[in-house]
């Protein structure tokens, strides 16, 4: 699809420098970037009136620091997609890290439309790439999926479910008789973004919301804030996050978000420290009371006498209560895993106070497998189970059960190089004798020896995280996009009387278990870890049982991995095409040209019945080691037909006289593109085009330079690996 990015002065030249070259484009949808280089500071809108649009603009005090738009122009712009692309890069730009943005985040667009992903989507990447090459965007958009700044920003759109949320708080703010916000949900419920979206936007000047765009919803959220405003001014808040390992995350997110600082996200502890108007609580089920507290007992102490509270009887929840005028909790009674943690009575007793406002969140967004795979997780541990669960249906989502270990290992580590985020996680049924000897293993199962995390602090995104083993404390409140689960020896199933049992002596967490005399208690915290750390991944959950009963009580439930090997059958290879096939072409059959390739007369056929539109794609075998950190040796990948607009950044596979793969043999390889263009009298040409492999293994990029390349054209862009 056509489109251009077009770089003019935010001057008084500029309705000029329009109306002489884009006319066409006066009343026509359109995004722009209005940007200052020197200082980093930004904003991103979309209109149908530019003219009008950037007069505003040029009106505001904020938006004269700002001295040069970027008008990026399509004549298949609708409304609709202007809309989307500016959102888009709204979420994109901030968690880039380039630019500062001065956009509030109300009225971010989360709408479906025609084309959408087939079409718009597409042209978004292509409009990245482009930003790429102009030096206004640093980062590849897979890289910024997986990064804290994308998945914790406050440029976020919310659900419904969310909306409703973020209204009752703010009438709660409002409501002289409220004093406590009790957000009840589960995992991945959006606990944590509502918490952060409604942080920035407390601290966001109005002036910097963009209203011509408001839906009737945020228009009555913009509504209510202003009265917000003018009750309270500049309020006074923090947001506090019990776990320090989250805690670390969210301070470095906050630091790189205008209007927001490191500084404002707080532990517990910190809370007696001065009196705020608001005090935002995430993750308020690991809130702490007086129970197996370590070497936290002193602090504790301390801290509820200089409250004037029994130390016996108090809890950090009574802390947050005291020392805020609001305090709005987020709680999911389901997370609670130790003896320390409030009590659910506690929660309970305060929910039904005269002066508590209450909502639930309930629509699942983290996991691909949705509500219905948070269902199968809870039926799971449900002792009052019939022998056999109804079939849930979780889609694509891609949870396995291994009997080898070493095998979930390999398969994460793949995952790792394929999606980035991948993880093991295990129960904590060893102790961590690695910590004072790096020499020493911590889990050691038959053949398998594995490492504890090196850190406690943001060890998800540590550099050796792929190779150790993260525990509920440093990965509760995270997203993954694979987990690799290790359910330890610490848990049995007893069939005969079709319940769960627990091991205290193979549970290690000493400030878990040493207060508890019930073991149903302790039951009850250890399945709330498991179904914690089962609901991490994003995309697929791997699961390693180690006690043999209670593997084979979760295999009648969870299918059993098979090697590839045996997989590659599930693959309908076809003589003939139907509706759902696309073409198959096998590169490791093929030589010298891809498209005298494409040309061959016995050409076959895979079907993938889930895809929308297969005529627009294409599948090859690709062998060889130069992309193995996407692309394992010999997977079958999805290619989607190139039509044209920026390819920077993507996985393209590219033709060309000048080209020849190593590995191939062939005038054709699959390569990261990116490429410099330089300008002349005679318009637009590339200069040098770079084909850089992704390999854990050395191999040079592929250069083509001035003539070089003219004869060069890209075939397709890598989709996934389907397998």
């Amino acid at each position: 699809m056509n489109f251009s990015i077009r770089q003019y002065p935010f001057d008084n030249n500029l309705e000029s420098e329009i109306i002489d070259n884009h006319r066409d484009f006066l009343n026509w949808p359109l995004v722009y970037f209005l940007e200052e280089n020197k200082t980093k500071e930004a904003y991103v809108g979309e209109t149908t009136d530019v003219l009008s649009r950037l007069k505003t603009h040029s009106k505001s005090e904020r938006k004269q620091r700002l001295n040069t738009v970027n008008l990026i122009l399509s004549d298949k712009f609708n409304k609709s997609a202007t809309l989307d692309i500016e959102s888009n890069l709204i979420k994109y730009i901030s968690a880039d890290g380039t630019y500062s943005l001065q956009n509030g985040n109300l009225g971010i667009s989360n709408h479906q439309y025609y084309q959408q992903k087939e079409i718009y989507w597409e042209l978004f990447k292509n409009i990245w790439g482009e930003l790429k090459t102009l030096g206004i965007a640093r980062h590849y958009l897979h890289d910024i999926d997986n990064s804290d700044l994308f998945k914790y920003s406050p440029y976020k759109s919310l659900s419904r479910e969310q909306i409703k949320g973020l209204r009752m708080i703010l009438n709660c703010l409002l409501d002289d008789n409220a004093k406590v916000s009790l957000i009840q949900g589960g995992a991945g419920t959006g606990k944590s973004i509502l918490a952060i979206f409604l942080f920035k936007l407390l601290k966001t000047n109005l002036d910097d919301f963009n209203e011509s765009d408001f839906d009737e919803n945020d228009k009555d959220i913009f509504h209510l804030l202003e009265l917000v405003k003018q009750k309270y001014g500049e309020l006074s808040m923090a947001l506090v996050i019990p776990m320090a390992s989250f805690r670390q995350t969210i301070s470095n997110v906050f630091k790189n978000i205008k209007g927001l600082s490191s500084k404002m996200v707080i532990g517990p502890s910190e809370i007696v420290k001065q009196k705020y108007d608001l005090l935002i609580v995430d993750e308020g089920h690991r809130l702490r009371r007086r129970v197996n507290l370590g070497s936290y007992f002193g602090t504790f102490d301390k801290n509820s006498e200089a409250l004037g509270l029994d130390k016996n009887t108090s809890s950090e929840l009574d802390w947050v209560q005291l020392q805020s005028k609001k305090s709005i909790i987020f709680y999911d009674q389901f997370q609670s895993i130790k003896p320390s943690d409030v009590t659910k009575e506690s929660f309970y007793d305060l929910k039904n106070l005269p002066t508590t406002r209450n909502e639930k969140l309930l629509t699942q967004f983290r996991v691909k497998g949705g509500n219905n795979y948070v269902k199968l997780i809870h039926q799971l541990f449900d002792e009052n189970i019939n022998s056999i669960i109804p079939k849930i249906n979780i889609g694509f989502y891609d949870l396995k059960l291994f009997d080898n270990l070493n095998e979930m290992v390999h398969q994460i580590q793949l995952k790792e190089k394929e999606e980035k985020l991948s993880r093991m996680v295990a129960g904590f049924a060893w102790e961590w004798i690695s910590k004072n000897d790096k020499s020493k293993f911590d889990i050691v199962i038959e053949d398998t020896f594995l490492q504890w995390n090196s850190t406690d602090k943001d060890w998800v995104n540590s550099t050796n995280a792929i190779n150790e083993v993260g525990c509920i404390h440093t990965t509760q409140g995270y997203d993954l996009n694979y987990a690799g689960v290790i359910i330890g020896p610490e848990l049995d199933y007893d069939f005969e009387n079709r319940e769960f049992i627990v091991y205290k002596d193979r549970y290690k967490d000493k400030n878990g278990k040493n207060s508890i005399k019930d073991s149903k208690v302790l039951l009850d915290f250890v399945i709330n870890i498991y179904k914690t750390i089962l609901l991490r991944g994003i995309e697929g959950t791997y699961i390693y049982v180690c006690n043999l009963n209670l593997r084979k009580y979760f295999s009648q439930f969870i299918p059993i991995y098979q090697e590839k090997t045996k997989q590659e059958k599930l693959l309908k290879i076809l003589d003939e095409p139907n509706e759902h096939t696309v073409p198959f072409y096998d590169l490791e059959i093929a030589a010298g040209n891809f498209s005298d390739f494409q040309m061959v007369g016995d050409l076959k056929f895979i079907e993938v019945p889930d895809l929308i539109s297969p005529q627009n794609y294409f599948i090859c075998k690709v062998v060889g080691e130069s992309m193995n950190k996407v692309i394992p040796n010999g997977s079958f990948c999805l290619f989607n037909k190139y039509i044209g607009g920026s390819r920077n950044g993507l996985i393209t596979l590219v033709e060309g006289s000048e080209i020849f793969d190593s590995e191939t043999g062939a005038h054709y390889t699959i390569k990261e593109y990116s490429s410099k263009k330089v300008t002349d009298e005679e318009g637009w040409h590339h200069e040098e085009i770079i084909l850089k492999p992704l390999s854990t293994k050395s191999y040079e990029p592929i250069v083509l330079r001035d003539e070089e390349t003219m004869n060069f054209k890209v075939i397709g862009v890598f989709v996934k690996v389907i397998q």
